[in-house]
């Protein structure tokens, strides 16, 4: 993760832009991966945690109709979250976490280790779904490295011509 963590916070030194998270499910790791890095403070603009569904709509703007139609656990949601901490921030690009780390609170459509990631630039929003199997740390962190991942591809992508 620190080799993704240090690459991202390269490419946006880089390219003078800045990144801002919206996580649910990782509670504020993407964010403690990106300020771990030695200069993150020239481009992370800030991290939200929004645990709940409140947080979710007050303050990233995530639409009730998103919410109620299709979970806190869907590709819709990570998008809304990421474009709107991307929107709130000012930022260049948003990443967001959401999904069920468990043990408890999975469903049929959702089980225990259905995880999204949503990634927004002023130019492509998308999400991507992961089901992943272990121990709700192992699930927490290994949706870090997907969202740091995602992040940097993202990135080198608006760089290729």
């Amino acid at each position: 993760m620190k080799n993704l963590s240090a690459e991202l916070v390269r490419i946006l030194k880089e390219n003078n832009m800045k990144a801002a998270t919206a996580e649910s499910l990782t509670g504020g790791m993407v964010s403690e991966q990106i300020t771990a890095v030695a200069g993150a403070s020239r481009v992370f603009e800030c991290g939200i945690c929004s645990y709940s569904n409140r947080i979710k709509h007050e303050l990233l703007g995530v639409p009730t109709e998103v919410l109620e139609q299709f979970t806190e656990y869907s590709k819709e949601t990570a998008m809304a979250m990421a474009e709107g901490v991307r929107k709130l921030s000012g930022a260049d690009i948003g990443i967001a976490t959401t999904g069920v780390a468990g043990p408890d609170g999975g469903t049929e459509t959702n089980p225990v280790g259905s995880v999204y990631v949503g990634i927004s630039t002023k130019h492509h929003c998308f999400a991507v779904h992961f089901l992943l199997a272990g121990s709700r740390d192992t699930i927490r962190k290994d949706t870090v490295s997907y969202a740091l991942r995602y992040a940097v591809r993202e990135l080198e992508a608006l760089r290729t011509p």
